[in-house]
């Protein structure tokens, strides 16, 4: 017997106002209608049009940004690994001669990041635009482009937005 049965002989579930499922009469459907469903699938439908184009503009937005971040930190890389070695690393010995126990050098990366799109990131001494070029060719993975398909590189990072 429970304190509320006892005190007041009668069952907590009346005592609280409810009814158990058993004894209550049915009254109409115990469901949603399905115009009830179709209005919120409606309006979640509305929310995401809405929502949507935003969100994905911020990720190509963010995978810019990441790449940007990558070239200027590969660039200083580049640039400490010259004031070891008294020059910069050739075309053909790439990116990859920052890495640790390449050559007799301790590593100026830990390891070469892929661009935001999955690429490795390109390579170039000397450059056709700077001393050196690093550069990603962008969601595309060609050359040239607009938008998020522009090349991003250590000589146009600024003027990408």
């Amino acid at each position: 017997m429970t304190h509320f049965q006892g005190r007041y002989n009668r069952s907590f579930t009346s005592y609280c106002g409810m009814r158990s499922q058993r004894n209550s009469p049915q009254r109409g459907s115990r469901g949603f209608t399905l115009i009830e469903i179709m209005v919120v699938v409606v309006i979640i439908g509305m929310l995401v049009t809405l929502i949507l184009p935003k969100v994905l503009d911020r990720q190509d937005q963010a995978a810019i940004v990441k790449a940007k971040a990558d070239i200027h930190s590969l660039s200083s890389a580049v640039k400490l690994y010259k004031l070891d070695n008294f020059k910069y690393p050739s075309t053909s010995e790439g990116l990859k001669a920052l890495l640790p126990g390449t050559g007799d050098n301790k590593g100026y990366i830990e390891r070469l990041p892929e661009d935001p799109w999955g690429q490795a990131y390109q390579y170039q001494y000397p450059g056709q635009n700077m001393e050196f070029d690093i550069w990603s060719f962008g969601a595309d993975g060609q050359s040239g482009g607009t938008a998020e398909n522009q090349d991003i590189g250590n000589w146009n990072m600024d003027q990408i937005e």
